[in-house]
């Protein structure tokens, strides 16, 4: 990701953005906890806890003004998309990546191994006992006004993403 977290859409040095008094200037600087990281991990059980720690430390030591649910909800995320990971890919991706994208309003949380299969949300049944992890993530997105998607990388795996907006910790 290139975009240093600040999301898609138009950017400052855009030629045919609006112009007049009534437009607030753009900011000068990113936020001090805007950002994007990247870590690696062996496609193997004991990389679930750990990303979904790194990812909370992360949040917490960046300064990421972000309430509880939030948190809570990205964490079981990346927990859903890491085992995923490991229990799907792990053959054809011995390693997987964790990256965390942070913008002013929004935060993104992705996954990406070397496996080219690309999966889909199994509906809810209730007979099964697994196989709902990317219906829980869509649903967590959901709920939180965010998005999420599986995208194809250059390689030939692939990187499933949801992000989310920040809703800033009420004091």
């Amino acid at each position: 990701m290139d975009d240093q977290g600040r999301g898609p859409g138009p950017r400052p040095e855009d030629e045919d953005r609006p112009t007049g008094a009534d437009i607030v200037p753009p900011r000068s600087a990113p936020l001090p906890y805007e950002g994007v990281w990247r870590f690696t991990a062996p496609a193997v059980d004991a990389s679930v806890p750990q990303a979904r720690h790194a990812v909370r430390d992360l949040l917490l030591r960046q300064g990421v003004p972000v309430a509880d649910d939030v948190v809570q909800g990205l964490l079981l995320i990346v927990s859903e998309l890491v085992t995923n990971a490991v229990r799907h890919a792990a053959l054809l991706s011995p390693m997987l990546a964790v990256e965390v994208a942070v913008g002013a309003e929004w935060v993104r949380v992705s996954v990406e191994d070397n496996h080219p299969y690309r999966p889909t949300a199994l509906e809810a049944d209730h007979g099964r006992t697994g196989g709902r992890g990317l219906l829980l993530v869509r649903e967590i997105t959901r709920e939180s006004n965010g998005m999420c998607d599986v995208e194809h990388t250059a390689s030939g795996g692939k990187v499933i993403w949801a992000a989310v907006p920040l809703k800033p910790a009420r004091v």
